[in-house]
């Protein structure tokens, strides 16, 4: 109880701050480029080893609910009434970033880089992330508003068919763009597999439908804020990239291709 008095005292204060945050970043990033991946640009400052850069970024999340888990007096006796389904939260959201932190970037080919304050950007935001999920899964929801009962409900079923439908994506999207390349390789290439075919951010569409289906399953505004993130970060992000493809590629290329940037026959 100290800790929900104390460190989220103002929770919905800041869950708020996020939401307005995020819909100025969404309008920022599409003026101006994040100098990662095939947008890298020197003029970011220091770069560092992308497989370094993504561990440190993504890592501090996976530790912060770990931790916000482990100091829950909630799950303190363990009560499968009230402390089962906010678990379940619990491991779905670590599968992802375990595999994000622990897995992705080891799996990467090539020599690029990442600005170092990009990747410092991300680690800010991956702690405000942690904290208003945590904050709602193990602080701040109501004890009684998950009870075994949810995991039947159209909220869980839906939300977990699009968060691990979208997941599942994300990877075979990641594993498309990683064939293209040697190791060592840093040459950039127009993928042609899977949902490629139909759009030039294939990976960006498979992350916002499986957070879009995190905010379903545990019908809150923590999880639409989260999902309202990722979307004012990736669509800019996937104009970028579509862009960058012209300049590489052609435009003729991706014209007759019919390809989108993030949306399949939309955007």
């Amino acid at each position: 109880m100290i800790v929900e008095r104390g460190l989220f005292a103002y929770f919905d204060t800041f869950l708020l701050a996020m939401a307005l945050l995020a819909a100025l970043v969404f309008v920022i990033l599409f003026f101006i480029d994040a100098g990662y991946g095939i947008t890298f640009n020197k003029k970011w400052g220091v770069a560092i080893n992308n497989k370094i850069a993504w561990f440190c970024m993504e890592t501090p999340v996976f530790v912060l609910m770990t931790v916000f888990c482990l100091s829950s007096a909630r799950l303190r006796p363990f009560q499968v009434s009230t402390s089962f389904v906010p678990l379940i939260f619990f491991l779905f959201f670590q599968i992802h970033y375990f595999r994000r932190a622990f897995v992705y970037p080891f799996l990467l080919k090539g020599k690029s880089k990442m600005p170092v304050v990009v990747m410092l950007a991300g680690i800010l935001f991956n702690f405000c992330n942690a904290f208003i999920q945590g904050g709602w899964i193990f602080y701040k929801s109501p004890e009684s508003l998950y009870p075994v009962a949810w995991l039947l409900t159209p909220q869980f079923i839906i939300g977990t068919a699009l968060f691990f439908g979208g997941m599942t994506l994300n990877i075979q999207s990641d594993n498309i763009i990683k064939s293209l390349r040697n190791n060592g390789d840093n040459q950039h290439y127009l993928p042609d597999r899977g949902l490629f075919k139909k759009v030039t951010g294939a990976h960006y569409f498979g992350e916002v439908v499986e957070w879009i289906g995190f905010a379903i399953l545990t019908w809150s505004l923590s999880g639409a804020v989260f999902a309202l993130w990722t979307i004012a970060n990736l669509a800019p992000r996937a104009n970028s990239v579509y862009k960058s493809y012209i300049k590489l590629f052609g435009k003729e290329e991706i014209t007759n291709r019919k390809l989108k940037r993030l949306i399949p026959h939309l955007y």
